[in-house]
């Protein structure tokens, strides 16, 4: 038998053929994003210096008000996300970004005079607005605008950009010291995406073709897509999914901070040098480990599905969580475990941007993929509430109560079996 000249076709790489529009609409999804992330990491950095100002330096308090504070952001990341998910469906991408950027810079430069609880927990809830409301329309524009070769890669890159937010509330913290007010005031600065977002984006091919075959009535509809058993089914367990990573996220990725500062303080670091140093650890060691955890969830759901991909992350997060709590027994030690821990816990989160948008078809793609993240949000605020009570239990040790909380991951495994497979489909229409 005679072999064959013929040399196997090589295989095409995701990036081939990407047009330079393509790469703009990531570049400005992705900077929309770096700074949404920012006004939510920027109270995890500054929230001590904060709320030991406000409370009169009760740390018990402050404890517990701390994870209060994050429900609230939560739930109003989750009003906002639901409601520019939904216009963004009705009224196009490109408006919606604008008015999202907006929302998140006005009310974060208004908190540098905030004096009371009161006034801090309206205007965190004022910049959850925007910025749920932006994640969606970012997340649902990327996935339009590139092709399925290319969906899940740049899905990631989109989501994994959020890394340079938190450097950049972690360097911003760092530098205004327990001048926290000023952390806020640099807030304002993303309302100049706006004149990029106007000049440079336009509408998806997706978008603009759904105008018209569905009526006004149906585009951005919650009733079509909570009253169809298809859309429904996915967009509750997508919710539920979005909310088991949301909720450990702020109990238990976040709270590596607190395990830095915990194990220098036992340690017999002074409070003064241990809180600058466990910013560091956690916004710029452990955010490392989280942001290639980012970037690799992309690669990895393009080779053995989403499904798998989900299950592995989630696995290997229960796994972490205790060794990272008990292990280390110096904070050199926890410092090298620090960037798996937010390469495991944090990794997953790329995921839903990848996979609510392959979820839903064009007329309800923004509604569905925020019903689902922003959701998600508003079921992980009781894990935010009983965090806080947890944390500030008296007898009750940090490392116990974060690994406690980890076990919301097992949860995360069951859901994921009964939701779909979208590797290598094209987007619902």
């Amino acid at each position: 038998m005679e072999q064959s000249d013929k040399q196997p076709a090589p295989v095409e790489k995701w990036y081939t053929g990407i047009p330079r529009y393509q790469w703009l609409v990531l570049v400005i999804a992705s900077a929309g994003w770096v700074f949404d992330v920012y006004e939510g990491q920027i109270f995890n950095i500054t929230r001590q210096d904060m709320l030991m100002e406000i409370l009169g330096g009760d740390e018990s308090a402050v404890k517990k008000y701390g994870d209060y504070f994050l429900g609230i952001f939560l739930a109003g990341g989750t009003f906002g996300g639901l409601l520019f998910g939904s216009l963004a469906d009705r009224y196009g991408r490109r408006a919606m970004m604008i008015a999202t950027i907006l929302c998140y810079s006005l009310f974060s430069g208004l908190t540098y005079f905030a004096e009371t609880l009161w006034q801090v927990a309206s205007l965190r809830f004022l910049v959850a607005m925007g910025v749920g409301g932006e994640w969606a329309v970012a997340a649902s524009l990327v996935s339009e605008v590139f092709p399925t070769k290319a969906r899940a890669q740049a899905s990631s890159i989109f989501h994994a950009t959020s890394i340079l937010g938190t450097w950049l509330a972690a360097i911003a913290g760092i530098l205004v010291g327990t001048q926290w007010r000023y952390a806020y005031l640099i807030g304002v600065l993303p309302a100049l995406l706006i004149l990029w977002v106007r000049s440079n984006v336009k509408e998806s091919d997706a978008w603009s073709s759904s105008q018209a075959t569905q009526t006004p009535s149906q585009r951005g509809s919650f009733g079509d897509l909570l009253l169809n058993p298809r859309w429904a089914t996915r967009a509750i367990l997508g919710m539920l999914l979005a909310a088991v990573g949301l909720g450990t996220f702020w109990s238990v990725t976040v709270a590596g901070q607190d395990l830095a500062l915990w194990r220098l303080l036992a340690d017999g670091v002074s409070r003064e040098q241990a809180g600058p140093t466990a910013k560091f650890a956690y916004g710029i060691v452990q955010a490392a480990g989280g942001g290639l955890g980012l970037l690799a969830f992309g690669p990895i759901c393009a080779l053995i599905g989403r499904k798998a991909t989900f299950v592995l992350f989630h696995l290997l997060a229960l796994v972490i969580v205790p060794v990272v709590c008990f292990l280390p027994q110096s904070y050199t030690q926890l410092l090298i475990l620090l960037p798996i821990f937010g390469f495991l816990t944090l990794g997953m989160h790329s995921g839903y941007a990848v996979y609510f948008p392959e979820l839903f078809p064009t007329h309800i793609r923004a509604t569905g993929t925020s019903f689902c993240f922003n959701g998600g949000r508003l079921l992980a605020v009781p894990v935010l509430y009983l965090s806080g009570q947890l944390k500030s239990t008296e007898g009750m040790e940090l490392p116990w109560a974060v690994t406690g909380l980890s076990l919301l991951f097992l949860l995360g495994i069951v859901l994921i079996l009964f939701l779909p497979e979208t590797r290598g489909r094209e987007l619902p229409e």
